[in-house]
């Protein structure tokens, strides 16, 4: 599926889920197009299938690395293979990846106690305050907004995907993971990020629903929020441990 320009695919969101799977829909009844009170409740599933997940990834956390595994590969999936069929991957993704995020707060919580609370406080801090900032009309995701968000999250991964590759070697992009005054300025930077491509998830998906879109992208566009938010926790969870290290 594709949009009709290369700035429409582009430039609506920074999210690879939004940017590759949504276009106009033509061609569906009233009862089988996408609506925001739709998307919504999914939303609140996958978020509960989180939750179920981080449970059992905090209880057993061996469950860590298949969950991210598993999370991953259903991610990629449900993105490039089958987003007509996210009413099934999302709900497991939402699974797994709770349970990859629940073995991670373990060992985050063994360093520094209480820090898994405080990264899920300000993550939906967050989804909160942008929610509201996004209603309002505070924040006003134009073309040039939602371009530059895009650049900066591409940029982000790309600097991820060469540091990942680089450790095979025994090295690295050191601010990356630096405790330092430049590396926490760098996930501050990423956290920023991250949270922008929130107000970004939020009108691709109202923009979703006003368009009359398939009834399956209420899901996808659920799975799509949900992707937005994991990244978000991590990221937040990283600056903590970074502050908290100092």
């Amino acid at each position: 599926m594709s949009k009709h320009s290369a700035l429409n695919t582009f430039g609506r969101s920074g999210n690879p889920a939004f940017t590759r799977n949504f276009e106009n829909a033509e061609t569906f009844s009233q009862t089988e197009r996408m609506t925001l009170d739709g998307a919504v409740n999914k939303t609140a599933i996958l978020l509960a299938l989180c939750f179920g997940g981080a449970f059992a990834g905090w209880n057993v956390p061996a469950l860590m690395v298949p969950g991210a595994i598993i999370g991953f590969v259903l991610a990629l999936v449900t993105i490039f293979r089958s987003p007509a069929k996210a009413g099934s991957t999302a709900p497991f993704y939402a699974a797994f990846q709770g349970m990859a995020l629940g073995g991670i707060t373990v060992f985050a919580e063994m360093q520094y106690p209480g820090i898994g609370i405080q990264a899920i406080g300000l993550t939906f801090g967050i989804l909160a305050s942008l929610l509201f900032c996004y209603k309002s009309g505070i924040i006003k995701p134009t073309e040039n907004f939602r371009l530059m968000i895009f650049s900066a999250t591409m940029g982000i991964a790309l600097l991820y995907f060469v540091s990942f590759i680089m450790s095979f070697f025994g090295s690295g992009i050191g601010f990356i993971h630096s405790n330092g005054l430049f590396g926490i300025g760098f996930s501050v930077f990423v956290v920023g990020i991250a949270a922008l491509n929130l107000v970004l998830d939020f009108d691709f998906i109202e923009d979703g629903a006003d368009k009359g879109l398939p009834k399956y992208m209420e899901w996808y566009g659920a799975f799509s929020l949900m992707v937005t938010l994991v990244w978000l926790y991590l990221e937040i969870l990283r600056l903590l441990m970074k502050l908290r290290s100092r």
